[in-house]
């Protein structure tokens, strides 16, 4: 579809503060937890307009998302009319987000509806737009389904993949509701970088996240502060492009499984290694985003060490060093086992952009995300920023964002690689 056919949309707001965001809610069971998206775009400092569907008042009444929103909250295009609240409404908003969107109302926005006060204001809005939807397996599964999610995806509007798990009765399946803070993020995230197109749509995807651990006995172990959230991110962010995704994750239990991937859970280096080896052959790009533990003890105690007995294990650890991984990774490359592009994180303390060309030099990847984890920053941390660098010798700042949308630009970066 041209350029010329796809709707005209604001361009992205930098401003973190004071946006309007309209709220829109169909009827479905899962409309009780707008409520709850509502409460985390208002503690971001957002103003929030609640609009939702006739059917959705079936399910919460207007009193709470009026509580909620602090604005009065109408259905229909009758209401207001002398505020001119049908078109009003959409004009004004830096954000839509339609959460549930049931197939009913992906069809009517799909056909260019305005029969309802939230169809109208969709069709009146040049803000990003983005709609979560919720029903059961075979609605979401039907062609008809299928093929409105799809011209909306075409028009620039952002259609987030359902999560898969328990639906309304005993069924489960894909179509559940992803969770408001889910959205909320995904949500600022097309805000901030743009609308989320199906740009990765059949690549296969595998991932490495978090920390791994070497255990010293069965109670300590050697880590790092690494919480796989940004490997998260980049997994989240690549299922909504349409990718299909593996994460191998080490230490990640804090996190939630993101929508749509497939996580293989390992705890060390070598299980990371070993994990990610079996993978590579049929991926397309990879991204070693682990903060893999680089030395392990010599050996690993059957039972706990004591404290305070003559131990010369436990005061003085033999290390020995672990395999590398990207290394391992850019060599099956070389060697054509794999076709996969490879991206690469390295953190670091001190001359961060210095120490990451060293890197990438050293390891042959394709791309080497490099961050400045000094004084507390990055691991463990809800944002992130760094450099991009590619093995061409360019260089790329990532500006300090949220880390789904670093992931963004990360992603947007490897496409532009494989071109």
């Amino acid at each position: 579809m041209s350029d010329v056919q796809k709707r005209s949309v604001k361009a992205p707001t930098d401003e973190s503060r004071g946006r309007r965001v309209v709220v829109g809610v169909a009827g479905g069971i899962a409309a009780y937890k707008a409520c709850h998206l509502v409460r985390d775009f208002k503690e971001a400092g957002d103003d929030v307009r609640v609009v939702p569907t006739p059917s959705a008042l079936e399910f919460v009444g207007a009193a709470t998302f009026e509580a909620l929103s602090g604005h009065p909250v109408d259905t229909g295009v009758f209401s207001r009319v002398d505020e001119v609240q049908h078109v009003r409404v959409g004009q004004e908003a830096d954000l839509v987000v339609i959460a549930p969107a049931t197939a009913d109302v992906i069809a009517r926005i799909a056909a260019g509806r305005a029969d309802d006060l939230l169809t109208a204001t969709v069709l009146v809005a040049t803000c990003p737009i983005v709609i979560a939807p919720a029903m059961h397996t075979e609605m979401w599964l039907n062609p008809a389904t299928q093929a409105n999610v799809t011209t909306l995806r075409e028009r620039g509007i952002t259609v987030l993949e359902p999560a898969h798990g328990r639906l309304t009765g005993k069924d489960t399946g894909p179509g559940r509701l992803l969770e408001p803070h889910v959205i909320a993020e995904m949500a600022r995230t097309v805000l901030a970088t743009g609308p989320l197109s199906q740009s990765l749509s059949g690549k296969r995807v595998l991932i490495s996240a978090g920390g791994t651990q070497e255990n010293i006995d069965p109670v300590r172990y050697i880590g790092n502060r690494s919480s796989g959230r940004q490997g998260f991110a980049l997994a989240d962010v690549a299922a909504h492009k349409g990718a299909n995704v593996t994460v191998v994750a080490g230490n990640t239990e804090e996190l939630e499984t993101p929508a749509g991937a497939e996580v293989v859970r390992v705890r060390s280096t070598r299980e990371m290694e070993a994990a990610m080896r079996e993978r590579a052959a049929e991926a397309d790009v990879i991204i070693m985003a682990a903060a893999v533990s680089d030395y392990r003890p010599e050996h690993e105690a059957t039972s706990k060490l004591k404290k305070g007995q003559a131990n010369e294990d436990l005061e003085t650890l033999h290390l020995v060093e672990n395999p590398d991984i990207l290394r391992g990774l850019v060599a099956m490359r070389d060697a054509g086992q794999t076709q996969a592009r490879i991206l690469g994180f390295a953190a670091e303390t001190d001359q961060p952009l210095e120490h990451g060309q060293a890197k990438l030099a050293r390891k042959g990847a394709d791309m080497l995300m490099v961050n400045d984890v000094s004084g507390g920053k990055v691991f463990g941390q809800p944002r992130n920023s760094g450099w991009l660098l590619t093995r061409d010798g360019n260089v790329a700042e990532v500006a300090d964002g949220s880390k789904h949308e670093v992931a963004a630009r990360i992603w947007d970066a490897v496409e532009r690689f494989e071109k």
